[in-house]
């Protein structure tokens, strides 16, 4: 399993550097548009057992209808607008659709939560992306979470002996969230020697353990979902990694974090 990690992200990496280093914003928000609609499939397959249905295919056009107005925006109002249209179109459609009254309420929660669990989290890659130094930031947010996924993994594989929560996520471990942390902090520092000098000590030690804590409770979090749902994975879209939203899980809570503390904190 191990080896098949390295091995994918060895062909990966360097795709992912050539399309965010050479290429425009666009093939980006296209690879994130995709990336968000084979999320959203995944989630809402953990709770229908059809392949589509109106809340799937609704959810999932709403979620790219968010990801454009990401792309298209140039203030804060354009993904504002977009989500006062899907709250109320999700709404309508349902109306004239439900075939179940009793199963309603539940289908329009499932379909909002699936919207802005991964489309709007997910959408504020593509803001990073359309920010001065956009391209660092790219590389920044997925390098330092990609690392701190690693030193969970590795060191709650080779040294991990205490559990850190049963019910939840049986295989992880105390020294694995250790691992995650200090891992994040390390690849921070590198991160910013590399290519993003703008950032100072300071803002490297924050982030990197804000991203060693913040992305475990993502990583959680999608853990609580697939075990509600009884899962193991998301699904088995990439070897040795699981679905698309295994692998993004810890990005949709630090992309949203790295956007604000350089939109808030760096001004």
């Amino acid at each position: 399993m191990g080896l098949k990690r390295v091995i994918v992200t060895v062909v990966f990496a360097p795709l992912f550097y050539i399309l965010v280093k050479y290429f425009s914003s666009l093939p980006f928000f296209i690879l994130l548009a995709a990336g968000i609609m084979i999320g959203q499939y995944e989630f809402y397959r953990l709770f229908y057992k059809e392949r589509i249905n109106v809340s799937i295919a609704l959810g999932i056009t709403c979620g790219f209808l968010l990801a454009i107005s990401f792309y298209a925006s140039n203030s804060h109002a354009s993904p504002t607008i977009s989500v006062s249209i899907i709250l109320i179109l999700v709404l309508v459609v349902h109306l004239f659709t439900v075939k179940n009254i009793e199963s309603a309420l539940i289908d329009v929660s499932i379909t909002f939560f699936g919207i802005f669990y991964i489309g709007w989290l997910m959408g504020h890659i593509i803001l990073l992306r359309g920010m001065e130094n956009g391209q660092s930031l790219i590389f920044f947010l997925f390098l330092v979470t990609w690392a701190g996924d690693a030193g969970a993994y590795y060191a709650g594989t080779y040294i991990g002996k205490h559990r850190l929560s049963y019910v939840i996520s049986p295989k992880k471990t105390y020294e694995g969230a250790f691992g995650c942390f200090a891992f994040s902090i390390l690849m921070a520092f590198i991160a910013r020697h590399w290519f993003f000098s703008y950032l100072t000590g300071t803002d490297a030690i924050i982030l990197g353990a804000s991203f060693g804590i913040i992305s475990q409770l993502g990583d959680f979090s999608e853990s609580l979902l697939k075990r509600s749902a009884g899962v193991k994975d998301s699904s088995l879209l990439i070897p040795a990694h699981g679905g698309m939203l295994d692998r993004v899980d810890s990005l949709l809570f630090t992309a949203p974090l790295l956007y604000y503390y350089m939109s808030f904190v760096k001004g």
